[in-house]
């Protein structure tokens, strides 16, 4: 009989979702592995920023608030996405040209320095490429979004409509390939980078900097990867056109079914007004210099992203409303949480010792087993509430902080005698890693599951853009709280004299204990009241 259950189970949980596959659904997948690959150059990009630039944490952190703002534009491109379905695939193009571009400027940086910084300085180069890249990312995001919905038909072969039943689980099943896609793009960089990054600790300074340079220059194949997606998307598009032509119908029939949305969207201009209000707030906080610049764009960007909800959600019925905004609430604070910043990844670096292709292993831990907690924790995204799992998340988001507070207090110390040495500080990270990974990355699933059942089918893209511009948001409070909490536990890494090898500014890491620990309470006690709040109001989240 339990033989019995696991076969089922088994049975349930993954033959099912490939017999649900569909050729269809590559190219938007494609999309969305190519922004899995993108993290080829994260662990790069840590490395050349502690070696080669004068940046502080808070200014890092300061920078990712910046780079999440073209996060937040997602509402307006997807509503132009929706305006613009059948020449949506030219907007993937010009996002790849902007992931290009961001890509060139590092290599420049890393192989051809001398002749970038006469230019610029190396500092303004790096924050150029870090806000070209998220505007790229996002162009390509929000179309890969739009390309879901295509990649799910409303009709079979014969031209007939498909039961409601039947999309709606296709649509459920586009969603969870999707973020299988994008972590299986990370999964794929991260054992590229076990094998770039061997023996990197040991190489001359110039040897590193050839191998940073290689990593940017193979990086190029992103963009190339998202573009090939689209082009075969509309290869598939005619061949199914094809199908229904030798089925009888006429060409404006076959238009309908394939290259236009359910029904016609009609622009709406409160999101394009709204939306223009942002960009334009927005350059003359970041250019003009003002004073507390940041907080103003989150407040203001805030306010006219929830005013352009108010005016979205109206498509919706009332008991929907109410369950859409609750549920908003929630993930938002969920990611808001602060973060320690890049100086717990500098601790690690220059205290535990962990080097380039030790930072590659945890990154392709945490891919897999995310890839793996995706497929396994289905049955508990498809069944409880978001509230219950954003709970749950919470819960052990604050047990996992344990252990890297305890490393900073030398907790590996400790175990590394009483266990021969077995239990020592990577062993512990990647335990840490390996328990923590499934549950980092299942947050924002149940929410576009939510949307693929109940967003009016004319403003799937939209409603996608919506929640993610929302959410994306609640990332840029997360940096501003980060860049905070590292203003007022100040944490310093060695930097260095190019050529000379003077020390320019001593480490110090003697406040990133206390910092952890602060990270970790609000961590754990600002999602958990934010649900309690919710629940308990009309606003309650049962979806």
């Amino acid at each position: 009989m339990k033989a019995d259950s696991i076969g089922r189970w088994f049975e349930a949980t993954i033959l099912d979702l490939g017999r649900q596959f569909r050729w269809s659904y590559l190219p938007p997948l494609m999309v969305y592995f190519a922004a899995g690959v993108s993290g080829l150059t994260g662990i790069v990009g840590t490395f050349f920023v502690k070696e080669y630039l004068d940046l502080s944490a808070a200014f890092i952190a300061a920078l990712g608030f910046w780079a999440g703002i073209p996060w937040v534009l997602k509402m307006p491109l997807g509503h132009l996405v929706d305006l613009v379905w059948r020449w949506k695939s030219g907007l993937v193009y010009l996002g790849a040209g902007l992931i290009a571009v961001s890509l060139a400027i590092m290599y420049g940086l890393i192989a051809h320095g001398a002749a970038m910084t006469a230019i610029l300085s190396a500092e303004s180069w790096f924050v150029m490429s870090a806000l070209l890249a998220p505007t790229g990312y996002v162009i390509q995001d929000v179309v890969a979004d739009a390309m879901t919905v295509e990649a799910v038909p409303r009709v079979d072969e014969r031209g007939e409509p498909l039961a409601e039943s039947e999309t709606k689980q296709m649509h459920t099943t586009m969603q969870t390939l999707g973020r299988i896609a994008i972590i299986s793009g990370l999964v794929a960089v991260a054992a590229l980078n076990i094998t770039l990054f061997s023996g990197v600790a040991e190489m001359t300074v110039a040897d590193k900097a050839a191998v940073y340079a290689k990593i940017y220059l193979l990086a190029m194949f992103i963009p190339i990867i998202s573009v090939t997606g689209v082009v075969l998307g509309g290869l598939l598009l005619r061949e199914r056109a094809r199908g229904l032509r030798e089925q009888g119908l006429d060409e404006a029939a076959i238009e309908r079914m394939l290259y236009q949305p359910a029904e016609p969207t009609r622009p709406n201009w409160w999101i394009f007004g709204g939306s223009f209000a942002f960009v334009v707030f927005t350059l003359i906080m970041g250019l003009g210099k003002v004073p507390l610049a940041q907080e103003i764009v989150l407040i203001g960007s805030l306010a006219i992203v929830l005013f352009l909800m108010h005016r979205l959600i109206l498509e919706l019925g009332p008991g929907e409303r109410r369950a859409f905004v609750g549920t908003a609430i929630i993930i938002f604070a969920f990611r808001a949480v602060p973060l320690p910043g890049p100086g717990a990844t500098w601790f690690e670096i220059d205290v535990l010792g962990f080097d380039q292709q030790f930072l590659s292993v945890l990154s392709l831990i945490t891919s897999m087993l995310a890839l793996a907690g995706m497929v396994l924790l289905r049955p508990m995204m498809a069944t409880k509430s978001i509230a219950y799992v954003v709970a749950i998340l919470t819960i052990a988001a604050g047990i996992l902080s344990l252990p890297n507070i305890g490393l900073y207090f030398g907790l590996h110390e400790w175990t590394a005698p009483r266990t021969a040495g077995i239990v020592d500080a990577r062993f512990i990270a990647i335990i840490d890693t390996a328990i923590e990974s499934p549950l980092a990355q299942v947050s924002m699933i149940p929410m576009l599951a939510w949307i693929a059942r109940n967003a009016p089918p004319h403003l799937k893209a939209t409603f996608f853009a919506v929640v993610a511009s929302f959410s994306n948001l609640a990332l840029s409070a997360s940096s501003l709280g980060t860049k905070y909490l590292n203003q007022i536990f100040v944490v310093t890494r060695e930097v260095r004299e190019p050529g000379t090898d003077v020390i320019k500014i001593a480490a110090d890491y003697s406040e990133l204990g206390v910092l952890l620990i602060t990270v970790a309470l609000i961590t754990l006690a600002l999602p958990l009241a934010t649900i309690l709040l919710v629940q308990r109001s009309p606003l309650r989240s049962s979806a």
